[in-house]
């Protein structure tokens, strides 16, 4: 039988995404008999995340500094806007190479069955973001599902007007897939070759 606090343990690493019994498990045991001072270090380092890490007040990317260092450097271009759903898309795009504008992280997708709106995601101010940049591309980079699709008409349709161009990433990723999985090669080819939506 386990003891009380290596059963907490457990199931606090189970609520992490991918994490289930047995992963949650082999880490809580592995944490138990790792030096104290591994312990204390992933200790620090989750408080340290949790204290230190906010939103781009421009693109709402987790950051230390707001804004943060793509917002804020003189080598992007600005005129180029890319909509992804969250931060590992962002990161995922970012490691392919192939995109060297502005980022608007969404936090999440549109899905009326969960109950997530337009209200609940950071899709008011992009309207706002396109016109004020003086953007006249934005690439909507949202998951090749349902929401994903469903999430990318919307703000096609929002941004009617504004005399940007709005495109769609190629369909270099699966339909189905998150760009989280995708390579970097794949996402480079899907970057360079998106399409008008």
């Amino acid at each position: 039988m386990l003891a009380r606090p290596i059963k907490n343990l457990i199931r606090e690493l189970r609520k992490l995404p991918g994490v289930g019994e047995k992963t949650a498990t082999r880490l809580a045991l592995h944490i138990l008999t790792a030096p104290p001072e591994r312990a204390e270090n992933l200790a620090h380092a989750l408080t340290e995340v949790k204290e230190r890490i906010v939103p781009c007040k421009e693109c709402h990317q987790l950051t230390e500094d707001s804004p943060c260092a793509i917002c804020a450097s003189p080598r992007r271009d600005r005129t180029l806007l890319c909509i992804v759903e969250d931060q590992v898309s962002l990161i995922s795009i970012e490691n392919s190479g192939n995109f060297n504008g502005l980022y608007h992280v969404l936090g999440g997708r549109l899905s009326p069955m969960d109950g997530v709106g337009p209200s609940s995601l950071n899709i008011p101010d992009i309207k706002d973001r396109v016109r004020n940049l003086g953007v006249r591309e934005v690439i909507l980079a949202t998951n090749p599902n349902v929401d994903g699709e469903a999430t990318a008409l919307y703000i096609k349709r929002l941004l009617e007007g504004t005399g940007a161009a709005v495109t769609r990433i190629a369909r270099g990723v699966p339909m189905g897939g998150d760009l989280e999985y995708a390579d970097s090669l794949t996402l480079g080819r899907a970057i360079d070759g998106r399409g008008t939506f």
